[in-house]
């Protein structure tokens, strides 16, 4: 874990609310001078605390109407079995997300795709591709409530 202090946590929460910002603009609203900021961002980038800088698309204004959450039950649990699965999923773009999670199923994909049709065809062409599929669920997302890509640091 990475120690921050009040600045550094401003700085990250200043930045995941506009990456856009300057140094120069970061440092005007922490009342400090570029200098030390730009190194505190270099430091928190070194470090891993910021992981990359992204351009967050609203993907209904880009065509992908649907987001399902595509359950996946393994059939093999081996540590290579599993490898293979993750390998593969993670070259697929449909996929947003995919979280190793407990309970009746083994992963949880955030898939997002233009409509049905093409839903269809990452299941049957892609994912029943892999070898290691036991079974899958697909959810339905009909709206989203809240969707957020910021954690602030208290």
């Amino acid at each position: 874990m990475i120690k921050l202090d009040d600045t550094d946590k401003d700085i990250l929460k200043y930045l995941q609310q506009d990456a856009k910002l300057t140094t120069k603009e970061l440092a005007g609203r922490l009342n400090l001078s570029p200098t030390p900021v730009y190194e505190r961002i270099r430091r928190l980038e070194n470090e891993g605390a910021i992981m990359k800088y992204v351009a967050i698309v609203d993907r209904e204004k880009v065509g992908k109407d649907l987001m399902v959450l595509c359950n996946i039950r393994l059939k093999e649990h081996e540590k290579e079995a599993g490898g293979n699965f993750v390998r593969e999923i993670i070259t697929m773009p449909e996929v947003l997300e995919c979280l190793n999670i407990s309970g009746d199923y083994d992963f949880q994909l955030k898939v997002v795709v233009s409509d049905m049709r093409e839903y269809q065809s990452f299941i049957m062409n892609k994912l029943a591709s892999l070898e290691n599929i036991g079974s899958t669920q697909s959810i339905f997302v009909m709206g989203e409530i809240k969707n957020e890509t910021a954690h602030l640091p208290k």
